[in-house]
């Protein structure tokens, strides 16, 4: 009696043409599956930075409630105490976000330093600001034409803090390395304005809006997180926490 050859090319009942659609069938599931991963991922981690940010808001408040100023920005970006002169100045009114005078997080969720902008006037310890000190930062956004826009009153926030979002352009990373800009370079206009080391406006002027919507194709990688400390609330915590009359 003749015994027919054992299959060679059949793996415990499945030929490797079956195998190889498997695999492919599973490729392209995992392939679908990656970008919704991602996606959940950044999202996640946009709305920890959110957190975050509200988390420095709070700090901030707090500490112009217990001290009666604003915090100076931090020293470098290894050294989280604020850059205050003896005189009650700070050294510098746009850098760093001074983390460890604040007790929060040193970077947001793309390990990148939190850039901060504070008007001087709010944060002098010597002379310390009343209702009527002039605030010197303005808030801009885009229209539909793409021209930027005030979406504050011009010169009338008191501190600014940005998170350079996920591609992190002319953001600063927790070891000190700034992102620099993407190519085209030129297109990189709102990333400048607030870019954490010397923006074109020197921590005067920042932008503020939605990375889905790039008006007319101005800085197309736009994605900072801003967050401003409204004068309005400051005052009014000032106020009923007796610091201000």
């Amino acid at each position: 009696m003749t015994r027919s050859p054992k299959n060679t090319n059949n793996f415990g009942g499945f030929s490797l043409i079956e195998m190889a659609i498997v695999l492919f069938i599973v490729a392209l599931l995992l392939g679908g599956l990656l970008p919704t991963v991602s996606g959940q991922i950044e999202l996640q981690r946009r709305n920890e930075t959110r957190k975050q940010l509200d988390d420095i808001q709070q700090a901030l408040l707090g500490y112009v409630i217990s001290k009666g100023y604003l915090p100076c920005p931090a020293k470098s970006a290894s050294d989280g105490t604020e850059d205050r002169a003896g005189s009650g100045t700070c050294n510098k009114r746009f850098g760093f976000l001074p983390w460890t005078e604040l007790g929060i997080k040193k970077t947001d969720s793309w390990d990148r330093l939190f850039t901060y902008s504070a008007t001087p006037a709010f944060t002098n310890s010597v002379t310390t600001f009343l209702l009527n000190s002039g605030r010197d930062i303005t808030i801009k956004s885009r229209d539909t034409t793409g021209t930027l826009i005030n979406i504050s009153n011009s010169n009338d926030i008191p501190a600014v803090v940005v998170s350079h979002g996920p591609n992190g352009i002319f953001g600063t990373s927790g070891n000190g390395i700034v992102t620099t800009s993407m190519a085209p370079s030129s297109n990189n206009v709102d990333d400048q304005k607030n870019n954490s080391i010397n923006g074109t406006a020197n921590g005067l002027v920042f932008v503020s809006r939605d990375p889905a919507s790039p008006a007319n194709n101005t800085d197309e990688a736009f994605d900072d997180i801003v967050v401003a400390i409204s004068p309005n609330i400051l005052f009014n915590r000032m106020v009923s926490a007796g610091k201000l009359p």
